[in-house]
């Protein structure tokens, strides 16, 4: 039963770095923050000036994080139904004897 209880409740580590989650994020950064720089700033960049880097920072930083943030969420997620599974499993092991 400890071992149901560890699963349950993933380290944070392996929440943010396991499973290549920074990798899928800093990908998503790259593609999304790109999108959104062209969008938001592109025309000042067409104009031979260059806009706040911490504004262009932040643009890349937002969808790396929101990438994290939901691999990290779907982890628990998945943690918490195996968890509920192997608890119905046992209950139903348990009666069945």
């Amino acid at each position: 039963m400890s071992n149901a209880i560890s699963q349950k409740k993933p380290d944070t580590s392996s929440l943010l770095f396991g499973d290549g989650t920074p990798r899928k994020a800093a990908a998503t950064a790259l593609i999304v923050g790109t999108l959104l720089t062209a969008i938001n700033h592109g025309d000042t960049i067409l104009s031979g000036q260059f806009p706040s880097l911490l504004k262009i920072l932040l643009t890349y930083c937002v969808p790396y994080c929101v990438t994290t943030w939901g691999a990290a969420t779907g982890k628990i997620a998945q943690a918490e139904r195996q968890f509920r599974d192997q608890n119905t499993a046992a209950q139903y092991n348990g009666h069945a004897s």
